[in-house]
């Protein structure tokens, strides 16, 4: 029987997922790589640590489906977009992969600012660079490391180096290509954009844009050797992992808000007619001629893994994937009592500037860990209002598809949907990016009519939740509570940075 597998590379777990061809997961491998943090704001991974897991992943979940791995009719990338994956001319990693967490070049991004940089990279880019953005990380290689700089072969994104591993071919698509230095309105490379950051140099760099459901290559020999798949079978180009979340969720489309609560906090909706802000991002969609509309910061579900792995750490090594259904009872009580901390998700960025730091704020002598675990979570939703307010009001939006680590849960839909004051609606698909990109793996081998052919009912497959009226009101005292703290500490986050420099 034909399947497809689904490769899901985010920022701190790969996957790989196998799917029958009526969209039934058939098995899942999942391994965790390591980020390092050699200095602070670095956040780096190993490249070849990143294949190898990847290579064992493929491996593990094939021997768990039970199918022959011949039936794998084709195979499809998607990874987290933004960091830098560079090569040199020889093809080798240039050093550690720089993830999105990464925010060494906040000080250049607030200059580009003060200067006009920023609004010019708006209005050619469609979004302004951030402090992980391919753009400003290649102008402080240039500044900071001249040496490694000079060496550049290939500027690839995460999943774009998975592609090259499988298949031996440098190549990009649409979704990963709008990151930093497309022009918004031809969706294709622009070299004003590089000269605009003083890298017009690496225009040779930029690899070949493909379309996402576009076949780039097949599992070379060596590949096969390493993964367990045979050789030849076809790998599509694949997309960005945020486009291939909300296609995984039935969300790709207009009049949705797609919430993916991960690591970032992502919240998009796609539209044919472009509009430009610098509250977000306007990023190529799937099919030509649509945009994504993305407004986005590091501040999600990073910060509740933090939580757990820095002061939940025997549970988490005795719990394991558990932990959270473990700990829920804690946070649904505090949820029940009155008067709880507030927390500002900003461990690793922010809405707000590099400069804003995470902050419980409220915080007294009674409080337990499970409301310090409420205010974190909660925290997490509030940014996302913070996001979806500005996407609404310019693009139509009727209801909330939510997908993510800490939306699993019913209580955190209901948050959620508390929060927006919307229908929030969770669908049954345990492994969305890898099921977005599967469905262009799919499309490219012939396996599917269209990457938007999604063969599963979706709407037996879903859960819509309501907002509870009498929650409503509390959550917006919060979400004001939460943007007034946010403007009152801007001073002392700029002092705390000073300090810190």
């Amino acid at each position: 029987m034909a399947s497809l597998l689904g490769l899901d590379c985010g920022l701190t777990v790969t996957k790989a997922v196998l799917f029958d061809a009526d969209g039934t997961l058939l098995a899942a491998a999942r391994m965790r790589v390591p980020r390092m943090m050699p200095r602070p704001r670095h956040v780096e991974r190993d490249l070849d640590v990143l294949w190898q897991a990847v290579a064992a992943a493929i491996h593990e979940v094939l021997e768990r489906s039970g199918r022959a791995p011949a039936d794998v009719r084709a195979v499809a990338a998607t990874g987290h977009g933004d960091g830098l994956h560079l090569l040199d001319r020889n093809g080798r990693p240039l050093g550690s992969g720089i993830l999105s967490l990464d925010s060494r070049a906040g000080a250049l991004v607030a200059r580009w600012r003060a200067e006009g940089v920023a609004a010019e990279a708006l209005a050619l880019t469609g979004q302004e660079p951030h402090a992980a953005s391919p753009a400003a990380l290649l102008a402080w290689l240039r500044a900071e490391e001249p040496d490694r700089f000079a060496r550049i072969g290939h500027v690839l994104s995460c999943k774009d180096w998975v592609c090259y591993r499988l298949t031996g071919e440098i190549g990009t698509d649409r979704t990963e290509a709008s990151t930093a230095f497309a022009d918004w309105r031809t969706q294709m490379w622009s070299r004003q954009a590089l000269e605009l950051y003083g890298l017009g140099d690496l225009e040779g760099a930029l690899p070949p844009i493909a379309q996402p459901a576009e076949l780039i290559g097949a599992v070379r020999r060596e590949a096969a050797e390493e993964t367990g798949l045979p050789a030849g079978i076809p790998v599509a180009a694949g997309l960005h992992d945020v486009t291939a979340s909300a296609l995984g969720i039935g969300g790709h489309r207009e009049g949705i808000v797609a919430v993916v609560a991960g690591t970032y906090s992502i919240n998009e909706t796609v539209t044919t007619v472009p509009h430009v802000d610098p509250r977000w991002f306007l990023r190529s969609a799937v099919a030509p001629g649509t945009w994504h509309a993305m407004a986005i910061s590091p501040a999600s579900s990073a910060n509740y893994d933090w939580f757990l792995d820095r002061l939940c750490p025997r549970e988490r090594q005795d719990w394991g994937p558990e932990i959270h259904d473990h700990l829920m009872p804690e946070i649904e009580a505090a949820f029940a009592r009155q008067s709880p901390p507030i927390f500002h998700p900003f461990l690793f960025g922010s809405p707000y500037g590099p400069e804003a730091s995470g902050a419980f704020l409220g915080l007294r002598g009674w409080h337990e860990r499970g409301d310090l675990l409420r205010a974190v979570l909660e925290g997490i939703a509030l940014t996302h209002r913070l996001h979806v307010d500005a996407l609404r009001e310019t693009f139509p939006v009727e209801a909330c598809h939510l997908t993510g680590g800490v939306s699993r849960h019913p209580a955190m839909a209901q948050l959620f949907a508390d929060m927006l004051g919307l229908p929030v609606v969770t669908t049954d698909t345990p492994e969305a990016a890898a099921w977005g990109a599967a469905l262009c793996a799919g499309a490219a081998s012939g396996l599917l009519p269209g990457w938007d052919s999604d063969p599963r009912d979706l709407s037996a497959l879903s859960t819509v939740t309501e907002p509870d009226p009498d929650r409503r009101a509390e959550m917006e005292d919060r979400f004001a509570l939460y943007k007034r703290a946010a403007e009152a500490l801007a001073p002392v986050w700029r002092s705390l940075e000073g300090a810190e420099a």
